[in-house]
């Protein structure tokens, strides 16, 4: 998969502006975790752009709640990856279908009520085990039947 860069470089970790930051994300500056760090355009990144602005947008009172916050949302994320992973291979050989479409959607299910039961909420989990399951689903028919959503046109 080719991972084009989003954002040029920036730095967390001083309250300077760096050059080749854009205005657009200098807010970002103001953080102290000493990383350079160059935010990429991939669907496996999204988590962690969208745990950033979540702590940028919503400011924490101390760095141990920044930690908090980043670090519930990333086993947030790798739970529901988990989930998903386990629970389709588990229904792929319990059902004696490996490449079926339906495992897929079972998988996703599982992950969306993970999803609900992790917010208390029963409408939450239920609209994510139907939207995470069909989109799991849809994703697995398109490459088996080979639709395309970007890049260039066969001919």
């Amino acid at each position: 998969m080719l991972c084009v860069p989003l954002y040029p470089k920036w730095v967390i970790g001083t309250s300077k502006k760096v050059k080749t930051a854009s205005k657009r994300h200098s807010l970002l500056l103001n953080w102290a975790l000493p990383l350079v760090i160059q935010p990429i355009f991939c669907p496996e990144n999204f988590w962690l752009i969208g745990s950033a602005y979540h702590i940028v947008a919503f400011k924490p009172d101390t760095a141990v709640e920044a930690l908090a916050r980043a670090a519930n949302g990333t086993v947030t994320m790798a739970s529901l990856g988990a989930i998903f992973g386990v629970v389709t291979c588990l229904s792929a050989h319990a059902r004696d279908a490996p490449d079926d479409p339906k495992n897929y959607f079972i998988g996703g299910c599982a992950s969306g009520a993970f999803v609900g039961a992790r917010t208390h909420s029963a409408m939450t989990g239920i609209a994510s085990c139907l939207g995470l399951g069909m989109v799991a689903m849809f994703t697995k028919v398109g490459k088996m039947e080979g639709w395309r959503l970007y890049g260039p046109p066969k001919l």
